[in-house]
């Protein structure tokens, strides 16, 4: 019998993809057990403004690009065939359906840990999923009032977002070093 994988899911607009993602994926696979990372690319995220997103296909191609070469991590467009808005009770389900043989483990950030009470039946993604929670700075997790469902990570921070990203592009700045050089330098062909 083939062992179940362990795989993370990373939801997330990845508006573009960044050094910050990819150590956290990183670190998971390497020190919190998972096999592989899939980065969900999300078309619409019910609380974002569609506007402030870059094209689907672009974003889905600029992880492809920042994640090739290492075997743990796969690029997936799993929620762009699904109906929108995006949420993450129903991605789950439908991998759960498309993948019997796996287990999936939601990774989401502190941040969203405080607002999941709002996620659309969060208290059934609790019940049936494992969550990984990442810290981000400014939201704390107290470990001891987890559901034991729910662990609270020990990966890495980086005080970098995609917003900042966006913005300093837009500002002329040279970041090339928050980027994987691949998708850093498919952005500057873009604009």
């Amino acid at each position: 019998m083939i062992a179940q994988k362990k795989i993370g899911i990373f939801c997330g607009s990845f508006n573009p993809i960044h050094i910050g993602h990819l150590a956290l994926a990183n670190y998971l696979c390497e020190f919190d057990g998972l096999d592989e990372v899939w980065f969900m690319v999300t078309p619409q995220n019910p609380i974002k403004k569609s506007t402030e997103l870059w094209a689907d296909d672009f974003r889905l191609r600029l992880v492809k690009l920042a994640i090739d070469g290492y075997a743990k991590f796969k690029a997936s467009d799993f929620e762009f065939h699904l109906p929108k808005p995006s949420y993450t009770i129903n991605t789950l389900q439908k991998l759960e359906e498309a993948y019997p043989d796996d287990q999936f483990h939601l990774i989401i950030g502190s941040d969203n840990w405080q607002l999941f009470p709002r996620w659309k039946q969060s208290e059934d993604i609790i019940a049936n999923y494992p969550i990984l929670i990442y810290p981000r700075p400014g939201y704390e997790v107290d470990a001891k009032e987890l559901p034991q469902t729910v662990c609270l990570t020990e990966a890495p921070t980086f005080e970098i977002s995609s917003t900042f990203i966006r913005q300093s592009i837009k500002e002329g700045k040279d970041i090339r070093f928050m980027l994987p050089s691949h998708v850093y330098q498919q952005i500057r062909e873009w604009l």
